[in-house]
Protein backbone atom coordinates (compact mmCIF):
# COMPACT_ATOMS: atom_id res chain seq x y z
CA UNK A 1 0.00 0.00 0.00
CA UNK A 2 1.00 3.43 -0.35
CA UNK A 3 2.93 5.53 1.98
CA UNK A 4 4.39 9.31 2.52
CA UNK A 5 7.93 8.99 1.25
CA UNK A 6 10.06 12.12 3.01
CA UNK A 7 10.32 13.65 -0.55
CA UNK A 8 8.08 14.50 -2.55
CA UNK A 9 7.67 15.66 -6.50
CA UNK A 10 6.39 18.91 -6.67
CA UNK A 11 2.37 19.09 -6.84
CA UNK A 12 2.37 15.45 -6.24
CA UNK A 13 1.54 15.40 -2.43
CA UNK A 14 1.78 12.19 -1.14
CA UNK A 15 3.59 10.54 -4.14
CA UNK A 16 6.52 8.43 -3.46
CA UNK A 17 9.80 9.35 -5.59
CA UNK A 18 11.09 6.93 -7.40
CA UNK A 19 14.21 5.62 -6.69
CA UNK A 20 16.60 5.19 -9.61
CA UNK A 21 17.80 1.17 -10.08
CA UNK A 22 20.86 0.93 -8.18
CA UNK A 23 24.21 0.05 -10.09
CA UNK A 24 24.37 -3.27 -11.53
CA UNK A 25 20.70 -3.53 -12.20
CA UNK A 26 19.34 -6.21 -14.26
CA UNK A 27 16.04 -7.09 -16.54
CA UNK A 28 16.17 -10.13 -18.62
CA UNK A 29 13.85 -11.50 -21.45
CA UNK A 30 13.00 -14.97 -21.18
CA UNK A 31 14.80 -16.45 -24.63
CA UNK A 32 15.52 -19.86 -25.86
CA UNK A 33 13.60 -22.10 -23.37
CA UNK A 34 9.69 -23.60 -23.47
CA UNK A 35 7.51 -21.21 -21.67
CA UNK A 36 4.39 -22.79 -19.94
CA UNK A 37 1.29 -21.83 -21.08
CA UNK A 38 -1.64 -20.40 -18.28
CA UNK A 39 -5.15 -20.66 -20.24
CA UNK A 40 -8.05 -18.59 -18.83
CA UNK A 41 -10.15 -21.35 -18.35
CA UNK A 42 -12.59 -19.83 -15.21
CA UNK A 43 -16.04 -19.62 -17.57
CA UNK A 44 -15.20 -23.49 -18.90
CA UNK A 45 -14.48 -24.10 -15.26
CA UNK A 46 -18.24 -22.87 -14.11
CA UNK A 47 -17.09 -20.44 -11.43
CA UNK A 48 -19.45 -17.35 -12.10
CA UNK A 49 -18.42 -15.58 -8.84
CA UNK A 50 -17.64 -12.10 -8.96
CA UNK A 51 -16.09 -9.97 -5.88
CA UNK A 52 -18.04 -7.14 -5.13
CA UNK A 53 -17.14 -3.75 -3.68
CA UNK A 54 -17.77 0.22 -4.23
CA UNK A 55 -16.09 1.53 -7.53
CA UNK A 56 -15.00 4.33 -6.44
CA UNK A 57 -13.00 3.14 -3.52
CA UNK A 58 -13.16 6.33 -0.93
CA UNK A 59 -11.99 4.12 1.82
CA UNK A 60 -9.18 1.96 2.32
CA UNK A 61 -11.07 -0.90 3.40
CA UNK A 62 -12.97 -1.79 0.15
CA UNK A 63 -9.70 -2.11 -1.71
CA UNK A 64 -7.79 -4.86 0.38
CA UNK A 65 -10.30 -7.50 0.46
CA UNK A 66 -9.34 -10.51 -2.47
CA UNK A 67 -8.76 -13.63 -0.93
CA UNK A 68 -8.72 -16.95 -2.53
CA UNK A 69 -8.31 -20.51 -0.83
CA UNK A 70 -7.06 -23.34 -2.04
CA UNK A 71 -7.92 -26.44 -0.11
CA UNK A 72 -9.51 -29.90 -0.04
CA UNK A 73 -12.41 -29.51 2.24
CA UNK A 74 -14.56 -32.91 1.33
CA UNK A 75 -11.02 -35.22 1.33
CA UNK A 76 -11.80 -36.75 -1.91
CA UNK A 77 -8.20 -35.46 -3.55
CA UNK A 78 -8.88 -32.56 -5.60
CA UNK A 79 -8.60 -29.39 -4.73
CA UNK A 80 -11.52 -26.78 -3.70
CA UNK A 81 -11.69 -22.93 -4.23
CA UNK A 82 -13.43 -20.82 -1.43
CA UNK A 83 -13.22 -17.07 -2.58
CA UNK A 84 -13.63 -14.35 0.00
CA UNK A 85 -15.60 -11.16 -0.84
CA UNK A 86 -16.86 -7.81 1.22
CA UNK A 87 -19.79 -5.37 0.49
CA UNK A 88 -19.14 -1.68 0.54
CA UNK A 89 -18.63 0.90 3.08
CA UNK A 90 -22.06 1.95 2.26
CA UNK A 91 -23.60 -1.61 1.96
CA UNK A 92 -22.02 -2.71 5.38
CA UNK A 93 -23.08 0.38 7.29
CA UNK A 94 -26.93 -0.86 6.47
CA UNK A 95 -25.38 -4.54 7.71
CA UNK A 96 -25.59 -6.01 4.51
CA UNK A 97 -23.02 -8.72 3.34
CA UNK A 98 -21.65 -9.85 0.36
CA UNK A 99 -21.53 -13.54 -0.75
CA UNK A 100 -18.39 -15.50 -0.54
CA UNK A 101 -18.57 -19.18 -2.32
CA UNK A 102 -17.26 -22.37 -2.25
CA UNK A 103 -16.57 -24.03 -5.49
CA UNK A 104 -16.33 -28.17 -5.18
CA UNK A 105 -13.59 -29.71 -7.71
CA UNK A 106 -15.78 -32.14 -9.76
CA UNK A 107 -13.19 -33.86 -11.07
CA UNK A 108 -13.36 -33.01 -14.77
CA UNK A 109 -11.97 -29.45 -14.94
CA UNK A 110 -15.49 -28.00 -14.03
CA UNK A 111 -16.71 -26.57 -10.19
CA UNK A 112 -19.73 -26.86 -8.60
CA UNK A 113 -20.92 -24.07 -6.56
CA UNK A 114 -21.53 -25.53 -2.91
CA UNK A 115 -21.68 -22.26 -0.82
CA UNK A 116 -25.17 -22.89 0.51
CA UNK A 117 -24.70 -26.48 1.99
CA UNK A 118 -21.43 -25.48 3.40
CA UNK A 119 -23.27 -22.72 5.06
CA UNK A 120 -20.14 -20.29 4.69
CA UNK A 121 -21.55 -17.72 2.42
CA UNK A 122 -21.47 -14.71 4.46
CA UNK A 123 -19.42 -14.65 7.29
CA UNK A 124 -18.25 -11.33 7.48
CA UNK A 125 -16.83 -8.60 5.93
CA UNK A 126 -14.19 -10.60 4.81
CA UNK A 127 -10.54 -10.39 3.81
CA UNK A 128 -9.31 -13.32 3.15
CA UNK A 129 -8.11 -16.41 5.01
CA UNK A 130 -6.16 -20.00 5.90
CA UNK A 131 -6.30 -23.93 6.68
CA UNK A 132 -5.66 -25.53 9.49
CA UNK A 133 -6.95 -29.07 11.32
CA UNK A 134 -8.13 -27.69 14.44
CA UNK A 135 -8.56 -30.43 16.71
CA UNK A 136 -7.09 -33.27 14.20
CA UNK A 137 -9.72 -35.03 13.03
CA UNK A 138 -9.04 -35.22 9.34
CA UNK A 139 -10.62 -32.72 8.41
CA UNK A 140 -9.48 -29.42 7.19
CA UNK A 141 -10.93 -26.46 8.77
CA UNK A 142 -10.81 -22.57 7.35
CA UNK A 143 -10.47 -19.31 9.09
CA UNK A 144 -11.48 -16.14 7.06
CA UNK A 145 -10.33 -12.98 8.70
CA UNK A 146 -12.36 -10.10 8.25
CA UNK A 147 -13.04 -6.39 9.63
CA UNK A 148 -14.78 -6.47 12.69
CA UNK A 149 -14.61 -10.15 13.36
CA UNK A 150 -12.73 -13.18 12.50
CA UNK A 151 -14.33 -16.40 11.93
CA UNK A 152 -13.42 -19.84 12.54
CA UNK A 153 -15.26 -22.76 10.51
CA UNK A 154 -15.17 -26.42 11.84
CA UNK A 155 -15.14 -28.84 8.55
CA UNK A 156 -17.86 -31.35 10.14
CA UNK A 157 -16.77 -34.21 7.25
CA UNK A 158 -19.84 -34.29 5.63
CA UNK A 159 -19.74 -30.95 3.07
CA UNK A 160 -20.93 -28.73 6.01
CA UNK A 161 -19.18 -26.32 8.22
CA UNK A 162 -19.73 -24.90 11.90
CA UNK A 163 -19.34 -21.62 13.10
CA UNK A 164 -17.10 -22.19 16.26
CA UNK A 165 -15.73 -18.86 16.30
CA UNK A 166 -17.22 -17.84 20.00
CA UNK A 167 -16.42 -21.13 21.54
CA UNK A 168 -12.54 -21.13 19.84
CA UNK A 169 -11.98 -17.31 21.12
CA UNK A 170 -10.32 -16.66 17.98
CA UNK A 171 -12.95 -13.58 16.65
CA UNK A 172 -10.09 -10.75 17.16
CA UNK A 173 -12.48 -7.78 16.80
CA UNK A 174 -10.21 -5.64 14.78
CA UNK A 175 -9.69 -5.54 11.20
CA UNK A 176 -7.55 -8.67 10.22
CA UNK A 177 -5.91 -9.16 6.93
CA UNK A 178 -3.16 -11.71 6.73
CA UNK A 179 -3.48 -15.26 8.71
CA UNK A 180 -1.44 -18.50 8.99
CA UNK A 181 -1.52 -21.93 11.13
CA UNK A 182 1.24 -23.36 12.73
CA UNK A 183 2.56 -25.81 15.61
CA UNK A 184 5.10 -23.74 17.27
CA UNK A 185 5.08 -25.14 20.58
CA UNK A 186 5.09 -28.81 18.85
CA UNK A 187 2.46 -30.07 20.51
CA UNK A 188 0.85 -31.46 17.63
CA UNK A 189 -1.85 -28.84 17.77
CA UNK A 190 -2.03 -25.84 15.07
CA UNK A 191 -2.05 -22.46 16.46
CA UNK A 192 -3.32 -19.29 14.48
CA UNK A 193 -1.25 -15.98 13.68
CA UNK A 194 -3.28 -13.18 12.65
CA UNK A 195 -2.32 -10.02 11.07
CA UNK A 196 -4.11 -6.53 12.31
CA UNK A 197 -4.18 -3.71 9.50
CA UNK A 198 -5.15 -0.46 10.59
CA UNK A 199 -7.67 0.50 13.76
CA UNK A 200 -10.67 1.33 11.37
CA UNK A 201 -14.35 1.65 12.10
CA UNK A 202 -17.11 2.27 10.20
CA UNK A 203 -18.94 4.46 12.71
CA UNK A 204 -15.68 6.97 12.52
CA UNK A 205 -15.07 7.13 8.59
CA UNK A 206 -11.60 9.13 7.07
CA UNK A 207 -12.77 11.99 4.93
CA UNK A 208 -11.75 10.88 1.45
CA UNK A 209 -8.93 13.59 0.31
CA UNK A 210 -9.23 15.45 3.45
CA UNK A 211 -5.93 15.23 4.27
CA UNK A 212 -2.31 14.74 3.06
CA UNK A 213 -2.24 11.27 3.82
CA UNK A 214 -5.23 11.32 1.20
CA UNK A 215 -3.67 12.78 -1.83
CA UNK A 216 -2.18 10.96 -4.38
CA UNK A 217 -0.01 12.81 -7.31
CA UNK A 218 -2.66 15.53 -6.71
CA UNK A 219 -5.63 13.72 -6.17
CA UNK A 220 -8.27 13.56 -3.97
CA UNK A 221 -7.91 9.34 -2.83
CA UNK A 222 -8.96 7.30 0.00
CA UNK A 223 -6.82 7.76 3.53
CA UNK A 224 -4.50 5.41 4.81
CA UNK A 225 -2.40 3.67 5.98
CA UNK A 226 -0.43 6.63 6.62
CA UNK A 227 -2.53 9.06 9.09
CA UNK A 228 -4.22 6.19 10.72
CA UNK A 229 -3.58 4.12 13.81
CA UNK A 230 -2.11 0.82 13.27
CA UNK A 231 -4.32 -1.86 14.93
CA UNK A 232 -1.85 -4.91 16.74
CA UNK A 233 -1.17 -8.72 15.99
CA UNK A 234 -2.74 -11.48 17.34
CA UNK A 235 -1.39 -15.23 18.12
CA UNK A 236 -3.72 -17.85 19.31
CA UNK A 237 -2.23 -20.54 21.12
CA UNK A 238 -4.42 -23.47 20.55
CA UNK A 239 -5.59 -25.69 24.10
CA UNK A 240 -6.31 -28.88 22.12
CA UNK A 241 -9.70 -28.57 23.57
CA UNK A 242 -11.43 -26.46 20.69
CA UNK A 243 -10.54 -23.29 22.36
CA UNK A 244 -7.51 -20.93 22.22
CA UNK A 245 -5.62 -18.71 24.46
CA UNK A 246 -4.47 -15.25 23.38
CA UNK A 247 -0.58 -15.28 23.68
CA UNK A 248 0.12 -12.78 21.42
CA UNK A 249 1.96 -10.29 24.77
CA UNK A 250 3.46 -13.13 26.13
CA UNK A 251 4.75 -14.46 23.01
CA UNK A 252 6.55 -10.84 21.95
CA UNK A 253 4.29 -10.68 18.97
CA UNK A 254 1.82 -8.74 19.57
CA UNK A 255 2.93 -5.45 17.31
CA UNK A 256 2.70 -2.70 20.52
CA UNK A 257 3.89 -0.50 18.05
CA UNK A 258 0.72 -0.78 15.64
CA UNK A 259 2.46 -1.22 12.83
CA UNK A 260 0.21 -2.25 9.06
CA UNK A 261 0.39 -6.13 9.19
CA UNK A 262 -0.91 -7.91 6.06
CA UNK A 263 0.91 -11.32 4.51
CA UNK A 264 2.10 -13.16 7.09
CA UNK A 265 3.46 -17.75 7.16
CA UNK A 266 4.84 -19.76 9.41
CA UNK A 267 8.63 -21.30 8.22
CA UNK A 268 11.47 -22.72 9.53
CA UNK A 269 14.48 -20.60 8.49
CA UNK A 270 17.22 -21.80 9.94
CA UNK A 271 17.16 -25.65 9.81
CA UNK A 272 16.24 -25.53 13.56
CA UNK A 273 13.04 -28.03 13.86
CA UNK A 274 10.89 -24.96 14.83
CA UNK A 275 8.46 -22.86 12.89
CA UNK A 276 9.20 -19.01 12.84
CA UNK A 277 6.67 -16.62 11.59
CA UNK A 278 7.64 -13.57 8.92
CA UNK A 279 5.25 -10.28 8.71
CA UNK A 280 4.63 -7.86 5.65
CA UNK A 281 4.06 -4.43 6.82
CA UNK A 282 2.41 -2.16 5.05
CA UNK A 283 4.86 0.83 4.89
CA UNK A 284 6.66 0.11 8.20
CA UNK A 285 9.66 -2.74 8.45
CA UNK A 286 8.55 -6.22 8.36
CA UNK A 287 8.80 -8.86 10.83
CA UNK A 288 10.72 -12.16 10.69
CA UNK A 289 10.43 -13.93 14.54
CA UNK A 290 12.94 -16.10 15.52
CA UNK A 291 10.68 -19.07 17.60
CA UNK A 292 13.47 -19.64 21.00
CA UNK A 293 11.75 -22.68 21.85
CA UNK A 294 10.15 -21.48 24.78
CA UNK A 295 7.45 -20.33 23.83
CA UNK A 296 8.32 -16.80 23.48
CA UNK A 297 9.59 -14.97 19.94
CA UNK A 298 11.89 -12.67 18.96
CA UNK A 299 12.28 -9.35 16.11
CA UNK A 300 14.85 -10.35 14.19
CA UNK A 301 13.86 -8.64 10.93
CA UNK A 302 16.67 -5.55 10.87
CA UNK A 303 19.22 -7.91 12.17
CA UNK A 304 18.40 -10.71 9.97
CA UNK A 305 17.99 -7.94 6.96
CA UNK A 306 14.35 -8.93 6.17
CA UNK A 307 13.09 -5.95 7.59
CA UNK A 308 13.76 -2.83 4.51
CA UNK A 309 14.93 -3.15 1.50
CA UNK A 310 18.72 -3.08 0.71
CA UNK A 311 19.26 0.61 1.09
CA UNK A 312 17.38 0.83 4.31
CA UNK A 313 13.72 1.97 2.97
CA UNK A 314 10.59 1.22 4.60
CA UNK A 315 8.29 -0.59 1.61
CA UNK A 316 4.86 -0.97 1.28
CA UNK A 317 4.96 -4.99 1.58
CA UNK A 318 1.40 -6.89 0.63
CA UNK A 319 2.60 -10.02 -0.21
CA UNK A 320 5.31 -13.11 0.44
CA UNK A 321 6.40 -15.91 -1.34
CA UNK A 322 8.57 -18.27 0.00
CA UNK A 323 11.17 -20.70 -1.64
CA UNK A 324 14.24 -22.29 -1.59
CA UNK A 325 15.09 -21.21 -6.04
CA UNK A 326 18.69 -21.76 -5.22
CA UNK A 327 18.58 -25.47 -4.07
CA UNK A 328 20.46 -24.17 -0.86
CA UNK A 329 18.28 -26.01 1.97
CA UNK A 330 17.14 -23.04 3.09
CA UNK A 331 13.61 -21.11 1.86
CA UNK A 332 13.96 -17.72 0.62
CA UNK A 333 11.27 -15.20 0.46
CA UNK A 334 10.14 -12.52 -1.87
CA UNK A 335 7.98 -9.71 -0.95
CA UNK A 336 5.49 -7.99 -3.17
CA UNK A 337 5.58 -4.04 -2.84
CA UNK A 338 3.82 -0.82 -4.65
CA UNK A 339 4.72 0.94 -7.27
CA UNK A 340 8.21 2.27 -7.76
CA UNK A 341 8.88 0.20 -5.28
CA UNK A 342 10.68 -3.18 -6.00
CA UNK A 343 9.77 -6.53 -5.10
CA UNK A 344 11.93 -7.86 -2.67
CA UNK A 345 14.31 -11.10 -3.28
CA UNK A 346 15.57 -12.14 -0.01
CA UNK A 347 18.34 -14.63 -0.40
CA UNK A 348 18.68 -16.82 2.87
CA UNK A 349 22.23 -17.61 3.07
CA UNK A 350 21.81 -19.45 6.64
CA UNK A 351 22.75 -18.42 10.46
CA UNK A 352 19.96 -16.12 10.03
CA UNK A 353 21.17 -14.05 7.27
CA UNK A 354 19.79 -12.81 4.50
CA UNK A 355 20.90 -10.45 1.46
CA UNK A 356 18.07 -8.71 -0.71
CA UNK A 357 19.12 -9.65 -4.02
CA UNK A 358 16.51 -8.21 -5.84
CA UNK A 359 18.19 -6.12 -8.68
CA UNK A 360 21.05 -8.87 -9.32
CA UNK A 361 18.41 -11.57 -9.50
CA UNK A 362 16.36 -10.01 -12.16
CA UNK A 363 13.12 -9.05 -10.46
CA UNK A 364 13.37 -5.66 -9.31
CA UNK A 365 13.33 -3.84 -12.52
CA UNK A 366 9.77 -5.91 -14.13
CA UNK A 367 7.93 -4.90 -11.38
CA UNK A 368 8.90 -1.17 -10.26
CA UNK A 369 5.54 0.28 -12.68
CA UNK A 370 3.20 -1.77 -10.84
CA UNK A 371 1.07 -2.73 -7.39
CA UNK A 372 2.18 -6.07 -6.68
CA UNK A 373 -0.24 -8.25 -4.70
CA UNK A 374 -0.59 -12.23 -4.03
CA UNK A 375 2.49 -13.94 -4.97
CA UNK A 376 4.46 -17.94 -4.99
CA UNK A 377 7.38 -19.28 -5.89
CA UNK A 378 6.09 -22.50 -7.83
CA UNK A 379 7.68 -24.49 -10.60
CA UNK A 380 5.71 -23.86 -13.63
CA UNK A 381 7.31 -25.88 -16.18
CA UNK A 382 8.61 -28.84 -13.82
CA UNK A 383 12.34 -28.10 -14.44
CA UNK A 384 13.03 -28.62 -10.77
CA UNK A 385 14.02 -24.84 -10.25
CA UNK A 386 10.96 -22.77 -8.80
CA UNK A 387 9.84 -19.57 -10.61
CA UNK A 388 8.20 -16.49 -9.60
CA UNK A 389 4.40 -15.05 -10.39
CA UNK A 390 2.53 -11.94 -8.94
CA UNK A 391 -0.63 -10.35 -9.94
CA UNK A 392 -1.18 -6.57 -9.84
CA UNK A 393 -4.16 -3.99 -9.36
CA UNK A 394 -4.00 0.02 -7.84
CA UNK A 395 -5.50 0.87 -4.86
CA UNK A 396 -7.16 4.20 -6.72
CA UNK A 397 -9.28 3.79 -9.26
CA UNK A 398 -8.86 7.62 -9.49
CA UNK A 399 -5.27 7.49 -11.17
CA UNK A 400 -7.42 6.87 -14.52
CA UNK A 401 -7.56 10.18 -14.71
CA UNK A 402 -3.57 11.31 -14.62
CA UNK A 403 -2.31 11.15 -17.93
CA UNK A 404 1.02 9.09 -17.25
CA UNK A 405 1.32 5.82 -14.52
CA UNK A 406 0.36 2.24 -14.54
CA UNK A 407 -3.30 2.70 -14.41
CA UNK A 408 -6.08 1.25 -12.23
CA UNK A 409 -6.42 -2.34 -13.77
CA UNK A 410 -2.61 -3.51 -14.43
CA UNK A 411 -0.74 -7.19 -15.45
CA UNK A 412 0.60 -10.24 -13.99
CA UNK A 413 4.38 -11.02 -13.49
CA UNK A 414 5.99 -14.10 -14.61
CA UNK A 415 9.70 -14.95 -13.93
CA UNK A 416 10.99 -18.00 -15.09
CA UNK A 417 13.83 -19.34 -12.67
CA UNK A 418 17.48 -19.31 -14.62
CA UNK A 419 19.37 -22.03 -12.75
CA UNK A 420 21.95 -19.36 -11.76
CA UNK A 421 20.49 -17.05 -8.97
CA UNK A 422 18.71 -15.00 -11.75
CA UNK A 423 15.20 -15.03 -13.40
CA UNK A 424 13.86 -14.09 -16.97
CA UNK A 425 11.30 -12.02 -17.41
CA UNK A 426 8.20 -14.05 -19.14
CA UNK A 427 5.22 -12.36 -18.47
CA UNK A 428 4.37 -11.62 -22.11
CA UNK A 429 5.03 -14.55 -23.00
CA UNK A 430 2.58 -17.55 -21.52
CA UNK A 431 -0.55 -16.54 -23.16
CA UNK A 432 -2.92 -13.72 -23.13
CA UNK A 433 -4.31 -14.37 -19.75
CA UNK A 434 -1.31 -12.78 -18.20
CA UNK A 435 -1.55 -9.62 -20.14
CA UNK A 436 -4.88 -8.77 -19.34
CA UNK A 437 -5.09 -5.84 -16.57
CA UNK A 438 -7.62 -6.86 -13.90
CA UNK A 439 -7.40 -4.81 -9.82
CA UNK A 440 -6.07 -8.02 -9.26
CA UNK A 441 -5.42 -8.94 -5.26
CA UNK A 442 -4.98 -12.46 -3.94
CA UNK A 443 -3.30 -15.61 -5.79
CA UNK A 444 -2.59 -19.06 -4.51
CA UNK A 445 -1.54 -22.11 -6.08
CA UNK A 446 -2.45 -25.96 -6.68
CA UNK A 447 -2.36 -28.85 -8.98
CA UNK A 448 -6.52 -28.11 -9.31
CA UNK A 449 -6.59 -30.91 -12.48
CA UNK A 450 -4.40 -33.20 -10.76
CA UNK A 451 -2.49 -33.35 -14.06
CA UNK A 452 0.86 -32.60 -12.46
CA UNK A 453 1.19 -28.93 -13.78
CA UNK A 454 0.88 -26.94 -10.65
CA UNK A 455 -2.59 -23.87 -11.39
CA UNK A 456 -2.99 -21.00 -10.40
CA UNK A 457 -6.34 -18.93 -8.75
CA UNK A 458 -6.34 -15.35 -8.70
CA UNK A 459 -9.07 -13.18 -7.23
CA UNK A 460 -9.95 -9.88 -8.02
CA UNK A 461 -11.66 -6.76 -6.67
CA UNK A 462 -14.69 -5.34 -9.30
CA UNK A 463 -15.45 -8.78 -11.22
CA UNK A 464 -14.53 -12.21 -11.34
CA UNK A 465 -11.59 -14.42 -10.63
CA UNK A 466 -8.90 -16.30 -13.11
CA UNK A 467 -8.72 -19.79 -13.42
CA UNK A 468 -5.18 -20.21 -15.01
CA UNK A 469 -4.55 -24.10 -16.24
CA UNK A 470 -0.74 -24.73 -16.62
CA UNK A 471 0.06 -26.49 -19.76
CA UNK A 472 3.54 -27.35 -18.65
CA UNK A 473 6.03 -28.14 -20.74
CA UNK A 474 6.37 -31.30 -22.41
CA UNK A 475 9.01 -34.20 -21.22
CA UNK A 476 8.87 -32.70 -18.01
CA UNK A 477 8.21 -34.80 -14.88
CA UNK A 478 6.78 -34.55 -11.32
CA UNK A 479 6.03 -35.58 -7.94
CA UNK A 480 3.68 -34.38 -5.02
CA UNK A 481 3.36 -35.39 -1.83
CA UNK A 482 0.52 -35.33 0.70
CA UNK A 483 1.09 -35.42 4.37
CA UNK A 484 -0.32 -36.47 7.28
CA UNK A 485 0.72 -36.21 11.18
CA UNK A 486 -0.14 -38.77 13.83
CA UNK A 487 2.14 -37.20 16.91
CA UNK A 488 2.25 -34.36 14.46
CA UNK A 489 -0.26 -31.98 13.76
CA UNK A 490 -3.04 -33.61 11.66
CA UNK A 491 -2.21 -31.29 8.29
CA UNK A 492 1.42 -31.71 9.25
CA UNK A 493 1.76 -28.36 8.89
CA UNK A 494 5.62 -27.17 8.11
CA UNK A 495 7.09 -30.46 7.69
CA UNK A 496 10.07 -30.33 5.70
CA UNK A 497 10.54 -32.76 2.48
CA UNK A 498 14.26 -33.21 0.43
CA UNK A 499 14.30 -35.12 -2.74
CA UNK A 500 17.18 -36.19 -4.43
CA UNK A 501 16.38 -36.65 -8.21
CA UNK A 502 17.99 -36.05 -11.80
CA UNK A 503 21.08 -35.25 -9.47
CA UNK A 504 19.34 -32.24 -8.11
CA UNK A 505 18.57 -31.72 -4.24
CA UNK A 506 15.38 -30.17 -3.72
CA UNK A 507 13.61 -29.08 -0.22
CA UNK A 508 10.82 -27.48 0.35
CA UNK A 509 8.26 -27.30 3.66
CA UNK A 510 3.77 -27.09 4.26
CA UNK A 511 2.88 -23.76 4.50
CA UNK A 512 -0.50 -22.70 6.38
CA UNK A 513 -1.05 -19.06 4.41
CA UNK A 514 1.44 -16.51 2.82
CA UNK A 515 1.25 -14.36 -0.22
CA UNK A 516 -1.89 -11.81 -0.07
CA UNK A 517 -4.98 -12.94 2.17
CA UNK A 518 -4.77 -16.45 0.04
CA UNK A 519 -4.34 -20.33 0.58
CA UNK A 520 -1.96 -22.47 -1.74
CA UNK A 521 -2.33 -26.45 -2.28
CA UNK A 522 -0.68 -27.90 0.89
CA UNK A 523 0.63 -30.85 -0.86
CA UNK A 524 4.39 -30.73 -1.62
CA UNK A 525 4.75 -30.52 -5.27
CA UNK A 526 8.38 -30.60 -7.05
CA UNK A 527 9.56 -31.16 -10.91
CA UNK A 528 11.97 -33.37 -11.70
CA UNK A 529 13.05 -32.15 -15.41
CA UNK A 530 13.91 -35.43 -17.00
CA UNK A 531 14.17 -37.74 -14.55
CA UNK A 532 11.47 -40.20 -14.27
CA UNK A 533 12.37 -41.33 -10.45
CA UNK A 534 13.20 -39.68 -7.22
CA UNK A 535 16.17 -41.53 -5.92
CA UNK A 536 15.49 -40.12 -1.71
CA UNK A 537 13.32 -38.77 0.13
CA UNK A 538 13.29 -37.68 3.41
CA UNK A 539 10.38 -36.31 5.40
CA UNK A 540 10.84 -34.36 8.76
CA UNK A 541 8.00 -34.31 10.80
CA UNK A 542 6.99 -31.34 13.01
CA UNK A 543 7.59 -33.92 16.13
CA UNK A 544 11.19 -34.32 15.24
CA UNK A 545 11.18 -37.70 13.75
CA UNK A 546 12.97 -38.60 9.83
CA UNK A 547 11.39 -41.00 7.82
CA UNK A 548 13.16 -41.44 4.12
CA UNK A 549 12.41 -43.75 1.04
CA UNK A 550 14.23 -44.25 -1.87
CA UNK A 551 13.60 -45.42 -5.63
CA UNK A 552 10.12 -43.91 -6.11
CA UNK A 553 8.55 -43.65 -9.21
CA UNK A 554 8.00 -40.36 -10.74
CA UNK A 555 4.73 -38.62 -12.29
CA UNK A 556 2.54 -39.90 -8.69
CA UNK A 557 0.89 -38.32 -6.03
CA UNK A 558 2.42 -40.12 -2.66
CA UNK A 559 0.29 -39.97 0.54
CA UNK A 560 2.37 -40.22 3.46
CA UNK A 561 1.30 -41.08 6.65
CA UNK A 562 3.82 -40.29 9.65
CA UNK A 563 5.14 -43.45 11.05
CA UNK A 564 3.28 -45.65 8.61
CA UNK A 565 5.69 -44.51 5.79
CA UNK A 566 3.84 -44.66 2.22
CA UNK A 567 0.10 -45.59 2.70
CA UNK A 568 -0.43 -44.52 -0.91
CA UNK A 569 1.18 -44.23 -4.45
CA UNK A 570 -1.54 -43.26 -7.29
CA UNK A 571 -2.55 -40.57 -9.80
CA UNK A 572 -4.78 -39.31 -6.49
CA UNK A 573 -6.02 -40.65 -3.13
CA UNK A 574 -8.13 -39.23 -0.46
CA UNK A 575 -5.87 -39.28 2.61
CA UNK A 576 -6.37 -42.15 4.94
CA UNK A 577 -8.16 -41.49 8.31
CA UNK A 578 -6.10 -40.78 11.54
CA UNK A 579 -5.24 -44.19 13.22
Amino acid sequence: MFFLAASLLPGQEGHPAPSPPPPGGKSFKCVDRPIPQLEDVTIKSGISFKHTSDPAKKYIVESMSGGVILFDYDRDGWLDIYFTNAPSVEMAIKGQKSRGALYRNNHDGTFTDVTDKAGIGAPCFAMGGAVGDIDNDGWPDLYVTCLGGNVLYHNNGDGTFTDVTSKAGVADGRWSTGAAFGDYDGDGFVDLMVTNYVDFHLNDLPGFGKSPNCKYRGLDVQCGPRGLKGAGDALFHNNKDGTFTDVSKSAGVDDPNGYYGLGVLWADFNNTGRPDIYVANDSTPKFLYKNEGNGKFKDIGLESGTAVSEDGSEQASMGIGIGDYLHAGRPSLFVTNFENENDLLYRNDGNWNFTEVSYSAGVALPSLPWVKWGTAFVDFDNDGWLDLIAVSGQVYPQVDTLPSGGGYRQPKLLQMNQKDGTFCDASDQAGSALKEKRVSRGLAVGDLFNDGNMDVVISDLDGSPMVLKNHGVPGHHWVSFELAGSKSNRLALNARIKIVAGGMTQTDEIHSGGSYLSQSDLRVHFGLGTARKIDKVEVRWPSGSIETFSDLAGDQFYSVLEGHGIVSAERVRPMPKRP
